[in-house]
């Protein structure tokens, strides 16, 4: 779909990604895990990539708006678990997104999602936004690479553009491997930063306070996208909290992500993904009955 007039709620902006897999590849990247997400809960989602033209979304994209930028080459990974680490090999790069790709009614989505895989996003697009709630999951500005394609992770050299701008931040423990000292200067920076941690659940700081909220219990079969999961349920939970009461609470959002995202990943890719009352029908299992 490739509706430019209307606005969507959720906005993603990133590589879509050809992520090879045993006997054949699936579709990956921020864009596909944030925008599903959002979908499911019941958002309008929509968008910005960058891909070649044999590149043929599938039906879970249906109910999705999509501007795909032309490029030679559509973004390739290969991930490989070794004892729960992810060791990458990036094969093929698409062009980079700017902001004259993105349609100008987008700019008012209410909720933004930057979600850079190899640098093919600039900080400075944050500005594009300016009454959104805007979030990052910028493990592509941590990314390097070698003659191999073979991914390292380091520093983030341009993060001081970004942080003062977000609504929030957020890392994975992965992300900040070549980096750890990042997390405190980090929060200093940004009004909210959230760390998840897999299966440990996530770790929030906020205003000078941080709290570590445990998630559920899941089957893990592919962790593949859960931080995007988790980031894409973030905002749209701390948005509706927002409408709901005027207060932001990123304790409770983060709770709510980490449901969302801790059933993603039982099953392949994002196939698991739940839908709205799937999430609300646990949730309301742990609440007390009076």
């Amino acid at each position: 779909m490739n509706d430019t007039a209307f606005v969507p709620d959720y906005l993603v902006i990133g590589a879509i990604t050809r992520d090879v897999i045993p006997g054949g590849f699936t579709l990956g990247g921020t864009v596909t895990y944030g925008s599903i997400t959002a979908s499911r809960l019941g958002k309008r989602a929509a968008i910005v990539t960058s891909a070649a033209p044999d590149l043929v979304l599938p039906e879970v994209f249906s109910n999705i708006q999509c501007i795909i930028v032309p490029a030679e080459q559509t973004t390739t990974f290969r991930n490989i678990y070794v004892n729960g680490t992810r060791q990458q090999y990036i094969e093929a790069l698409a062009r980079p997104i700017a902001a004259h790709h993105i349609p100008s009614a987008w700019y008012a989505a209410p909720l933004v999602h930057l979600g850079p895989l190899v640098g093919e996003l600039d900080e400075t697009m944050v500005h594009l936004f300016p009454n959104s709630l805007v979030i990052a999951t910028p493990q592509g500005w941590f990314r390097s690479w070698d003659e191999k394609g073979h991914v390292t992770l380091g520093c983030w050299p341009r993060a001081e553009l970004l942080l003062p701008h977000l609504t929030a931040l957020i890392l994975s423990d992965e992300d900040v491997r070549g980096d750890p000292g990042c997390i405190e200067r980090f929060a200093r920076m940004t009004r909210t930063l959230v760390v998840t941690h897999g299966a440990r659940g996530a770790t929030v700081y906020h205003k000078g306070e941080i709290c570590h909220l445990p998630t559920r219990p899941a089957h893990e079969i592919d962790p593949t996208g859960a931080g995007d999961v988790f980031a894409a349920a973030f905002i749209v939970r701390l948005h509706e909290i927002l409408l709901e009461r005027g207060v932001e609470d990123p304790w409770e959002a983060a709770r709510f992500a980490n449901v969302v995202a801790s059933f993603s990943v039982e099953g392949m890719s994002y196939a698991a993904i739940p839908q709205r009352a799937q999430v609300e029908t646990y949730l309301a299992s742990l609440t007390p009955v009076p």
